[in-house]
């Protein structure tokens, strides 16, 4: 009797993940994005805010376009918050500036989520660090990979 139920469960389980649960995450990284010089956007922000300013429509959207053009190439967006509180809240905010331009990238554009890693950056790798009061989101559309 419990062996009937075993595929009926099974059945259950396939239906209720669907297709998006079963597609893989383009496997990349952003190890060494902040060093590259070509197809970099940034996204300046307002001291001790995650949310984007409106001056950010325009390098997001010239960050998508080529994204949308080679949609080989993977995208990093790396958040950058020095001095803006501890070490530890510097940090949550890089991440949420991240999160912020890597959904309007996704929302508002239309590059698919796999595409994209929003990363916090510690201070020392910043683009920036001659400009210790870097308050920034460095958008990297990555080479495409042989």
């Amino acid at each position: 009797m419990m062996h009937a139920a075993i595929p009926a469960l099974a059945g259950l389980l396939l239906i209720g993940l669907g297709a998006g649960a079963l597609a893989q995450p383009r496997a990349f990284n952003c190890i060494g994005a902040e060093r590259l010089e070509d197809d970099v956007f940034e996204v300046a922000f307002p001291p001790r805010s995650a949310r984007p300013p409106e001056a950010a429509r325009t390098p997001v959207a010239a960050a998508a376009a080529l994204a949308k053009e080679a949609p080989e190439r993977n995208v990093c967006v790396l958040g950058h918050a020095v001095r803006e509180g501890g070490q530890t809240t510097s940090t949550e905010l890089a991440a949420r500036r991240a999160r912020e331009v890597s959904e309007m990238l996704s929302v508002q554009h239309g590059i698919e989520r796999d595409r994209i890693r929003a990363e916090a950056r510690n201070p020392g790798f910043s683009r920036s660090t001659e400009n210790r009061e870097a308050r920034s989101v460095t958008i990297v559309v990555l080479p495409a990979t042989p």
